[in-house]
């Protein structure tokens, strides 16, 4: 295996893993919080998944187009659009409802909040499923390639 693939199934798959284990662990579990403690958790998780996302996941795609002009089969192609629609769907979808979330200086959850975190959760859904899916293909693709 490539230094290349090495990378970058190692960087994807932490990074794919983390939003999906969000997707499909965590946000379930802070929906079921009253909205106040919604507020204050989902304002807490932008210091941490807010800080290193953007870096992990701009670096995924980097290295998974370089990947797949490097090791190019269907599977490595298809997983950098996979990434690629995954961080168009974060950039124009997540990331202004984080923005919101963040400028919230109230500490009480309104009807808003609530209902804007739920279009996030759909958003959630979609590039934290591309991004697991991504991962998977780059482990075929990588395997096929050897």
């Amino acid at each position: 295996m490539s230094w290349l693939a090495a990378v970058t199934v190692l960087i994807t798959g932490f990074f794919g893993s983390a939003e999906f284990a969000s997707t499909a662990f965590v946000h379930p579990i802070i929906r079921k919080l009253d909205p106040d403690t919604q507020l204050l958790f989902e304002k807490g998780l932008l210091t941490t998944f807010g800080k290193v996302m953007p870096f992990g996941m701009t670096l995924g795609v980097i290295l998974t187009i370089a990947l797949a002009v490097d090791h190019t089969n269907y599977f490595t192609i298809s997983a950098a659009i996979a990434l690629v629609v995954a961080l168009i769907v974060t950039i124009f979808g997540n990331v202004p409802i984080n923005k919101a979330t963040g400028d919230i200086t109230e500490t009480s959850a309104s009807k808003k909040f609530l209902a804007m975190r739920r279009t996030w959760d759909r958003y959630q859904l979609i590039r934290g499923s591309l991004q697991v899916l991504g991962f998977v293909l780059i482990v075929i693709g990588v395997t096929l390639s050897v």
